[in-house]
């Protein structure tokens, strides 16, 4: 061991044995682990932790669990419990790292430790009326920035989007299925539009208000960890993650093209939408921001920081579209660029998840228009028994404007996490960081 080592041991061990310091380590790695911390910080902080109660550990991490290893004086103990990363709770992520950096900083005893670790665990979610109102607030604003310029779009978007976070809510306290609760608030939204068609009210409306409620549904900070785990060499984990991501917006695909069904509407093909005025398209990004920090509990006063990375960003995207003729992916690679090397040290100092700080970010970019469009249009090639050049043509041009604009914010937030996540990746000494 080294001498820091040492003196830990000496301070520490005769309070602490073997199996204390086993239950303290799993249930911060949990913790971590499940609330959408990366699989890198979470392994740094356990092992750090580790060494202040005296002990060298190791931390394997799988989909479906955790196992902590310890050594001390020549013999390994170490125990495996059940665990999947299916949440995303920022304020829970940043409440248990600074614990972690006051114990290694300032030595208590560790029972202290692991009864803190368990009531931050323990945290009830935001409140169902904060929950649904943000839904709405998210939803309207991406319905302004697609291009809804009427007051009553707004109102049934937003009003589609916060029945769907009580829905979501309420399913999750009798079933703990991941995939229901998109499945079911994607049903709803789809059966909403539905009802719009029925009234007469115009196409583009109704493209809006059963694609807008959608979109606040999609699981990016989950696309993102899992990047991150396959460009680091955790490839089992990795493929876990983007599968599980793949099947939620699978399950929201299918949710909303069976809400459609309904009332046999579909999305129809559209054409671009007119340029949003910067004011009201910067404003709707920021609006939508706090909604995605809200859906992962980031603190009230944590959530300014996102909202105007995300503001700037959008901006830049708009004067590329818009002065500069720069195509979508391109400016959505631009623009998470530049939100990925600011969001970087910045979570590192607000000790936040990487993924969610920097998804909550660039919610307004991501392609759900597309997307849903393209899965609408495979299901018509499917049925259709006629003329289905134009069609296909159309869904296929969905499909790639989809994966390019993916792609391109995929990237432009991986690149500057694993560059600049460099200088970060290093011995923890003193104050923690997380990223």
């Amino acid at each position: 061991m080294s001498q820091p080592l040492d003196r830990a041991a000496a301070a520490r061990s005769p309070d602490c044995d073997p199996a204390r310091a086993l239950d303290v380590l799993v249930t911060a790695a949990i913790l971590l682990f499940t609330n959408g911390q990366t699989s890198e910080r979470t392994t740094e902080y356990v092992e750090r932790l580790a060494t202040a109660l005296g002990f060298s550990a190791r931390v394997f991490l799988r989909w479906d669990g955790v196992t902590v290893a310890i050594e001390n004086g020549g013999g390994v103990a170490s125990t495996t419990v059940e665990a999947r990363p299916v949440g995303i709770e920022m304020g829970k992520v940043a409440v248990a790292t600074k614990l972690i950096d006051d114990f290694c900083d300032h030595p208590s005893t560790p029972e202290l430790l692991r009864s803190a670790l368990a009531r931050v665990q323990a945290r009830p979610p935001v409140s169902l009326i904060r929950f649904a109102s943000f839904a709405a607030i998210g939803a309207a604003a991406l319905g302004i920035i697609f291009g809804a310029a009427h007051v009553a779009s707004l109102i049934v978007i937003a009003v589609s989007a916060g029945l769907g976070a009580c829905l979501r809510r309420w399913i999750a306290g009798w079933s703990h299925n991941p995939f229901a609760q998109p499945l079911a608030a994607a049903l709803l939204a789809g059966a909403i539009g539905a009802l719009v068609v029925d009234l007469q009210l115009s196409s583009s409306m109704q493209r809006l208000v059963a694609v807008c409620p959608c979109m606040v549904l999609v699981p990016g900070p989950h696309i993102l960890n899992g990047t991150i785990d396959l460009a680091r060499g955790r490839l089992a984990l990795g493929i876990c993650r983007v599968v599980y991501a793949s099947l939620i917006i699978f399950s929201i695909c299918i949710g909303l093209l069976a809400g459609l069904s309904f009332g046999g509407a579909n999305l129809p093909a559209s054409a671009p939408s007119p340029p949003v005025p910067l004011i009201y398209d910067v404003i709707a990004a920021g609006a939508a921001v706090s909604a995605y920090g809200t859906f992962f509990s980031m603190p009230w006063r944590m959530l300014p920081v996102p909202i105007l990375i995300g503001m700037f960003a959008h901006g830049v995207r708009w004067a590329l579209l818009a002065k500069a003729g720069v195509s979508l992916s391109g400016a959505a690679f631009i623009a998470c660029l530049i939100v990925g090397a600011i969001t970087t040290p910045v979570a590192e100092r607000l000790r936040l998840p990487y993924a969610g700080l920097a998804f909550a970010s660039v919610v307004s970019l991501i392609p759900g228009v597309f997307l849903f469009r393209m899965a609408d249009g495979l299901l018509e090639l499917v049925a259709s028994g006629g003329n289905v050049s134009g069609l296909l043509q159309a869904t296929l041009a969905d499909g790639i404007n989809a994966f390019l604009i993916t792609l391109a914010i995929t990237l432009g937030l991986i690149l500057p996490k694993m560059l600049i996540g460099y200088r970060f990746n290093k011995p923890f000494t003193g104050n923690g960081r997380s990223a």
